[in-house]
């Protein structure tokens, strides 16, 4: 039985788990819980799984739950996730916390040399080579959910000696792809997308096709490739989830339904399939598969993260930070959706190559951007 941790308990992600290690408690067994204010939905998590240790973002709340759960650890705060992620008393931990705030846990846990399944981008877009290298060094597995990444691994099982030509990484193109973006879309038109159903945050980014621009930057650091090697491929019917082109021409693509619960049961069965009730495909009501290029002019935000792997890992970072701010100044209505792209590309022609050695370097410059963010949404607001 493989005992799991989960960051970000409360969020999609992070409840798609739980439901697969409910379904197979025979395999499965939670040890952690890591949310952030979510504390009712902690609450029920709590009663169900009853796991050895949890976290919660505030005092306050910690509090309620050590009163209410008296055989548990409670952590809360700062140094609190700091605490908690490095326990080592678990097989796989699942990091899906939002934005830059998975960084330093899922740090923490590759450093003890554990295995961790990774749904959040931030990670590798913010800390590249230094979480790869950390991994190399202490023997940790970095496994991935996102299912265009769990894909492209399953594509290369058993394709060791057979080199990569190219990456075809599919993305569903958003509720933009066929319609024109402008400074009239609302909050509403860009959270709603045709294919999947995901936090608000992943949202805007798949309107803006930022999440697809990140997830080129994790792809590159994941499996070793260059650039050039990974072409963005759009699939509106959401079913090639990606594809892997080998040098001789051959193309293995992983076909499957539209359900995040393959690629999370994937990773914590440690890349063994597990039986699930998903609807399975029937290919003769498929019958056509389309695949388009993605316009890099309209949709700009990938264009820029395509700039900020040419430029290096402080363009990575910075890119990260400054869309994080901006597409929660959208989420508030506090700027328009055109603002997201155009300001991220002012930002990153403000700043020169900046070298980043360690994770605490790129938290100060993750926190360096953020503010200048915000000192530029105010002026822009202001208008």
């Amino acid at each position: 039985m493989k005992k799991i941790t989960i960051f970000g308990s409360t969020g999609s992600i992070g409840q798609i788990a739980l439901n697969i290690v409910r379904n197979n408690p025979n395999k499965f067994k939670i040890v952690s819980l890591v949310a952030g204010n979510n504390y009712e939905k902690l609450i029920d998590q709590i009663e169900e799984f009853k796991p050895l240790n949890v976290y919660i973002k505030t005092k306050e709340n910690a509090k309620k739950i050590a009163k209410l759960f008296k055989d548990i650890n409670v952590f809360y705060g700062e140094s609190g996730l700091d605490k908690i992620s490095k326990l080592t008393d678990f097989d796989i931990a699942v990091s899906a916390l939002v934005g830059i705030s998975g960084l330093k846990p899922t740090y923490n846990m590759i450093k003890n040399g554990k295995t961790v399944a990774l749904a959040n981008k931030e990670v590798l877009v913010a800390g590249g080579e230094i979480i790869i290298n950390t991994a190399k060094k202490n023997n940790a597995k970095l496994l991935t959910i996102d299912s265009e990444h769990s894909a492209i691994y399953q594509c290369l099982n058993g394709e060791k000696n057979n080199k990569i030509d190219k990456i075809l990484l599919t993305a569903s193109g958003g509720p933009f792809f066929a319609k024109p973006i402008d400074d009239n879309i609302s909050v509403e038109d860009a959270l709603n997308h045709p294919s999947w159903s995901m936090g608000k945050k992943i949202t805007i980014d798949s309107s803006t096709m930022m999440n697809k621009g990140f997830e080129v930057i994790e792809a590159k650091w994941l499996f070793d490739v260059s650039p050039n090697q990974i072409e963005v491929v759009i699939h509106r019917q959401s079913l090639v989830h990606s594809m892997v082109q080998f040098e001789d021409g051959t193309i293995i693509a992983n076909i499957s339904p539209k359900s995040m619960e393959i690629p999370i049961s994937y990773a914590l069965n440690l890349n063994k399939r597990i039986k699930n009730k998903i609807e399975k495909l029937d290919l003769f009501k498929i019958k056509t598969l389309r695949f388009d290029k993605p316009d890099m002019e309209k949709f700009k935000c990938l264009k820029l993260a395509y700039i900020a792997l040419e430029k290096g890992h402080s363009y990575q970072v910075l890119l990260n930070a400054s869309n994080e701010v901006l597409v929660e100044a959208f989420l508030n209505r506090k700027i328009k959706f055109t603002d997201i792209a155009n300001i991220n590309e002012k930002i990153m022609n403000m700043y020169d190559k900046k070298e980043l050695k360690t994770i605490d370097d790129i938290l100060n410059f993750d926190k360096e951007i953020k503010n200048k963010t915000k000192d530029i949404i105010k002026s822009v607001t202001q208008q």
